[in-house]
C-alpha cells in the first residue's frame, strides 16, 4: 500500500471487509493512499453478516461494489500485484502471492476490470439486503444439497419448464428431482389446450441406454424430443430462471457446480436457444421406434488429426451451395485461417456461386481492413459482425448449408499455424446437431445487432437529454429578466395606493410573481445539480447562527398570515453552539426549505427545530430535525418524496425544494430523510 501512487484496485471475499475495517494496519494503509491523492476501487460479496463492515468500508474507498461468489482476493496497483486464496474474519493475511512483473500486473488488472464491470453498486446491494428485495442475480452453486434444493425450488415455482440434458442429466433428475418435474406436468394438465402449452419439455440424446428411463418420463406426460448432437452444456429454463452446468453428469451423480440466474437476458437467451433446438428435434416416440427397429441416424466424426481437420475444413467450404456461417474465437484464429486460404474460398463462394456468407469475427484493425474489403466487393453476399475477443471461446465453428457443421477446438492460440493451434475437431451432418449451432450463431448475430441498436438509441437519448437541459437553462434565465421589474414596480405601486381593492389585486400579482421567481430559481438550481456544477464553498461556521437566522427569516415573512395571526409557533429546542465545516449558504438553504415546508403544511400548532450531536464510530454526527404538527406527508407522495416535482398541490409549491435539499446534503456526503 505504501508504494501506491495513482491508485489501488482490490477485491476480496465476504471476510475481507472485516479485515480492512478492524485491523489498523490495513485501515490506515487505505487512508494514507487517499491522503496522497490515490484512488481505491474495491468489490466484495456483501452479505447480511458483513453489511456493517461494508458500510464502514464505503467510507475508506472511492467506490465499493458487490459481486456474489467472490473467492480469495487480489490487489493490484500500477506496478505491483498480490493475491490470496484464504481470508479469515478479522485476521491478517497469512499467505499471499506477490509479483512486480509487468505482465502479471497487467493480467491482474485485466481480471479486476473484467469482474468490476459485472459488479453492482454496494449501496444498491445494501438496500436489497435491508429491505428484503429479491435482486436480479446470477449465482454459482457448488454444494450438492444446495444445488438440489435450488433446482427443486425453481421447478416448483415454474408454470412451464424447458430442459436440455444428456442421459446423465436424466438419471440425476430421476434420482433427485423427479417429483418436482411431475408437479410442473400436473399443473399444466388443467389448462393445456395444445402442444405448445405442455408444462414440461425435454430435449435429450436418446439411445439404447436411455430408452427405458425416457419411457418412464413419457408416462408422466412430459413431452420429449431427441437431438443427436447435444450442446456443450446442460440447462433447464423456466419463464423466470435458468439453471445450467457445463459438466457432464454421469451415472446420475449431481454436477459439482450449477449456475442459477434470474437475469432476464439469460432467461430469454436460453429460452430462445431451447426453441431453436426443440424446433429441429425428433419426437422421442419416433426415436424409440427407430432404436427398437435398429435404425441409426446421422454421421458424427471426431477428428483428432489437425491436418485432417484442415483438409475437411477447406473441402466443406468448397462444397457449400447456399450458405456459409463462420464464428472465429480470436483474432489469431482469423489470421491463421486466412493464411490457409479460408477467406479466399469465401470470396470465390460469394463471387462464383452466389453463396450467402456471414462471419462473426473479433474486432481488430487488420481484420476490420480485410472484412471491410470483403463487404465492399460483395455487399449482397458477404456480411460481417464484430464482437469483442471471446476469451472463453475455444473453438472455430463452421456451418454450411445448414446441413454440415465442423467445430475445431482451439488448443494453443499462441501458435502461428493452423495445424499447431488446433486440437480435436468434430464433424456432423446430424440435422438437429447442425441446427443447434445455427441457433447459437443466429442468437449471437441478433444480440450484436440489438446491442448496436441499443447503443445508437442511448446516444440519441443523451443528445436529447442535453438539448432538454440546455433549453430549460436558457428558458429559466430568460424568465428571470422580466420577473424582477414586475416585482419592483408592483411593490412600488402597492406602497403608494390607498385603494383597498386595487391593493388586493396588486398583492395577487406580487404573490404570483414571487412564486414564478422561486420556480425559476429552483429550475436553475436543479439544472446546476444535474449538470454536476454545484460548487460547494466549505468553511467553518456555527450551525446555531444559521438555524436562528432561518427561524427569524421565517417569522418575519409577511407572506405568512398564519405566523402573523400567531396560529403557529416556531420553537428552537435546546439551542447550542455547534461548529461545522460546510457550505454555509447551501446548509442555510436546506434548513430554510424544511421550515418553509413546515409552515406551508401546518395550519395551527407548533414547529420544533432541534440540533443534536450524536457520536458514532469515534466521530461526531450532527442531526438537524424539523418537526411540525401539520397534515403530514401524503401516502401517494411519500415513495417519491425527494424526487423532482413531488407535490400534491400546485398551489402549495412546485415540488422542487426537497429534491434540491437532498442533492445539496448528498453533495456534502451526508444524508437527508423523512
Amino acid at each position: 500500500m505504501s508504494n501506491v501512487k495513482r491508485g489501488m484496485d482490490i477485491y476480496f471475499d465476504h471476510n475481507g471487509p472485516s479485515i480492512v475495517v478492524e485491523l489498523s494496519e490495513y485501515n490506515n494503509g487505505y487512508i494514507d493512499i487517499r491522503k496522497r491523492g490515490g484512488k481505491i476501487r474495491a468489490f466484495t460479496e456483501i452479505t447480511k453478516d458483513n453489511i456493517h463492515y461494508c458500510k464502514e468500508l464505503i467510507k475508506l474507498v472511492d467506490e465499493l461494489r458487490h459481486l456474489s461468489g467472490v473467492k480469495g482476493g487480489i490487489a493490484v496497483s500500477e506496478s505491483e500485484y498480490m493475491a490470496t486464496t484464504l481470508l479469515e474474519e478479522v485476521k491478517p493475511l497469512t499467505q499471499v502471492f506477490f509479483s512486480s512483473i509487468k505482465e502479471v500486473v497487467k493480467q491482474g488488472q485485466y481480471i479486476f476490470d473484467t469482474l468490476w464491470n459485472t459488479a453492482t453498486p454496494a449501496e444498491q446491494k445494501i438496500r436489497e439486503l435491508e429491505k428484503g428485495v429479491l435482486p436480479i442475480r446470477t449465482r454459482l452453486l457448488e454444494k450438492q444439497d444446495e444445488i438440489i434444493k435450488e433446482i427443486k425450488r425453481k421447478n416448483n415455482a415454474a408454470n412451464k419448464l424447458s430442459i436440455c440434458t444428456g442421459f446423465g442429466g436424466i438419471q440425476m433428475s430421476y434420482n433427485y428431482l423427479f417429483d418436482s418435474y411431475k408437479n410442473v406436468v400436473n399443473k399444466s394438465k388443467k389448462k393445456r389446450t395444445q402442444e405448445e402449452d405442455f408444462g414440461l419439455r425435454w430435449i435429450t440424446n436418446l439411445d439404447r441406454n436411455s430408452l427405458n428411463l425416457v419411457k418412464k418420463f413419457l408416462q408422466t406426460g412430459m413431452n420429449i424430443r431427441h437431438i443427436k448432437s447435444m450442446p456443450p452444456l446442460s440447462f433447464g429454463v423456466s419463464d423466470k430462471e435458468v439453471a445450467l452446468t457445463i459438466e457432464k453428469m454421469k451415472g446420475g451423480i449431481v454436477s459439482q457446480n450449477f449456475l442459477i440466474s434470474n437475469e432476464p437476458l439469460y432467461v430469454n437467451q436460453f429460452n430462445s436457444l431451447f426453441e431453436e433446438l426443440w424446433k429441429n428435434g425428433v419426437d422421442a416416440k419416433d426415436r424409440i421406434r427407430d432404436i427398437e427397429a435398429g435404425i441409426d441416424l446421422a454421421d458424427i466424426e471426431v477428428i483428432p488429426s489437425s491436418a485432417k481437420a484442415q483438409d475437411k475444413y477447406l473441402n466443406i467450404v468448397k462444397s457449400a451451395s447456399e450458405e456459409i456461417l463462420l464464428i472465429f474465437p480470436t483474432t489469431s484464429a482469423f489470421i491463421r485461417q486466412e493464411k490457409i486460404g479460408v477467406i479466399q474460398l469465401v470470396k470465390q463462394a460469394a463471387k462464383e456461386r452466389n453463396i450467402k456468407v456471414r462471419l462473426l469475427v473479433p474486432i481488430n484493425s487488420l481484420i476490420e481492413q480485410i472484412t471491410t474489403q470483403l463487404i465492399q466487393h460483395y455487399p449482397n453476399h458477404i456480411d460481417v459482425r464484430y464482437v469483442e475477443q471471446m476469451i472463453q471461446a475455444k473453438a472455430t465453428i463452421l456451418v454450411v448449408d445448414r446441413k454440415e457443421s465442423l467445430v475445431m477446438e482451439l488448443r494453443d492460440d499462441s501458435k502461428t499455424t493452423f495445424i499447431e493451434s488446433i486440437g480435436l475437431s468434430t464433424y456432423s451432418n446430424s440435422k438437429a446437431g447442425v441446427l443447434s449451432y445455427v441457433a447459437i450463431f443466429e442468437n449471437l448475430w441478433r444480440q450484436i445487432e440489438l446491442y448496436a441498436q441499443l447503443k445508437e438509441a442511448n446516444e440519441q437519448l443523451k443528445r436529447h437529454d442535453k438539448m432538454q437541459k440546455e433549453f430549460i437553462n436558457i428558458a429559466a434565465h430568460e424568465l428571470r429578466t422580466p420577473i424582477q421589474p414586475i416585482l419592483g414596480l408592483t411593490d412600488n405601486i402597492l406602497s403608494h395606493t390607498n385603494d383597498i381593492e386595487q391593493a388586493k389585486l396588486l398583492e395577487v400579482v406580487v404573490r404570483n410573481a414571487r412564486r414564478l421567481k422561486q420556480l425559476t430559481e429552483d429550475i436553475l438550481e436543479v439544472t446546476r445539480i444535474e449538470s454536476q456544477s454545484l460548487d460547494l464553498k466549505k468553511a467553518r461556521f456555527n450551525l446555531y447562527d444559521v438555524v436562528v437566522n432561518s427561524i427569524d427569516d421565517t417569522m418575519t415573512n409577511k407572506r405568512s398570515s398564519k405566523i402573523e395571526k400567531n396560529l403557529i409557533q416556531l420553537q428552537y429546542n435546546q439551542p447550542q453552539d455547534i461548529f461545522i465545516k460546510a457550505d454555509k449558504g447551501r446548509i442555510s438553504q436546506v434548513i430554510h426549505n424544511l421550515l418553509d415546508n413546515a409552515v406551508k403544511f401546518t395550519n395551527v400548532g407548533t414547529i420544533d427545530i432541534s440540533t443534536q450531536i450524536k457520536k458514532e464510530d469515534q466521530k461526531d454526527d450532527v442531526v438537524v430535525r424539523v418537526k411540525d404538527t401539520g397534515s403530514g406527508i401524503a401516502p401517494e407522495i411519500f415513495p417519491r418524496l425527494f424526487t423532482k416535482f413531488a407535490t400534491k398541490s400546485e398551489t402549495i409549491g412546485n415540488g422542487l425544494g426537497l429534491s434540491i435539499s437532498k442533492s445539496i446534503v448528498e453533495a456534502h456526503g451526508l444524508l437527508i430523510c423523512a
